[in-house]
């Protein structure tokens, strides 16, 4: 046991996961080298890596398609664009849409796993670095993702996530030496994790509410501009299911018109829009334990069960 409250970052005493930790200091590290590196090759290889890795693998894959099933995609391309999202090293499916259902579920609550009610830091990073005896549970996801436990290829990716960045490292670095190495993996890393990090922590706390949600979701046009339209973020939380976060004209929405893409492509089918009434959480004075306590936590039942 450790405790950490520099900058509210970790305000309580933890089991700090120090591989992680290590880990996500050494990408940094890593990162440091871009100056010293650069190529243009290095550059398109960042370029090309932080779209494929942050819009296709993070934001349309992981949180889109699997935490939400906001469409459909033949099995073979949810396969493939699940690998793109083990390459921004963020976990692998079944905890990182573990992780997201919990969210949802307890959104600004004190269940919930990064809400900046614990500060900023806590919610952009430091949450990353403690022990969560329910997430961090690999026996415990058949609760929260029953539907991704039941594929076996999701298991393998789920347990082979790490492998795909080194042999990605390995290619690049055979392809465009020290600067293709550098900055398509440790400066492109960083830029996707920080971008995807915002989400959790300036959407939860400077934008405005186009909806009533009972919760700290915020619509922020810049955190919306650096991460593919996920900064839509109140929109989001009130349409939990759909695949467009941008709901106004002016809510530019990557993502969403990748996901229409597809389906002019005939890729994408069955794709999910705003419908009934925005969804929220009960008051937040209602919610009155730390733990854990119920089956399946996700906001909408369906979440869990397609």
């Amino acid at each position: 046991m450790a405790s950490l409250t520099s900058s509210g970052a970790i305000p309580t005493n933890v089991r700090i996961k120090w591989d992680i930790m290590l880990g996500i200091a050494a990408i940094h590290v890593g990162a440091l080298l871009a100056p010293f590196t650069f190529t243009w090759q290095g550059f398109w290889a960042f370029f090309w890596l932080q779209w494929i890795t942050g819009l296709l693998g993070i934001t349309l894959c992981y949180h889109r398609l699997l935490a939400h099933r906001s469409f459909q995609v033949p099995k073979w391309l949810e396969y493939g664009l699940t690998l793109c999202g083990t390459l921004a090293l963020q976990g692998g499916p079944l905890k990182w849409v573990s992780t997201h259902r919990v969210h949802h579920a307890f959104s600004d609550r004190p269940q919930d796993p990064h809400s900046p009610r614990r500060g900023f830091w806590w919610a952009h990073a430091g949450w990353l670095f403690a022990w969560d005896e329910t997430l961090d549970r690999p026996d415990n996801y058949t609760r929260f993702v029953p539907d991704l436990t039941r594929d076996p290829v999701h298991q393998f990716i789920e347990k082979t996530e790490l492998l795909y960045t080194i042999l990605l490292g390995g290619a690049l670095y055979a392809w465009g030496g020290l600067s293709c190495l550098v900055w398509g993996v440790f400066a492109r890393l960083v830029f996707v994790y920080h971008t995807t990090w915002l989400v959790n922590s300036a959407a939860h706390l400077w934008g405005y509410q186009s909806y009533r949600t009972n919760e700290g979701s915020r619509n922020n046009w810049w955190v919306a501009l650096l991460s593919y339209g996920e900064g839509w973020h109140n929109n989001h939380h009130a349409y939990l299911h759909s695949a467009a976060h941008g709901l106004r004209w002016w809510e530019v929405d990557p993502t969403y018109l990748t996901i229409r893409f597809l389906g002019w492509l005939k890729l994408a089918r069955r794709i999910r829009l705003p419908r009934g009434n925005p969804a929220q959480l009960p008051p937040i004075e209602f919610v009155p334990s730390r733990r854990l306590t119920i089956p399946v936590p996700v906001s909408v039942p369906s979440l869990s069960s397609v």
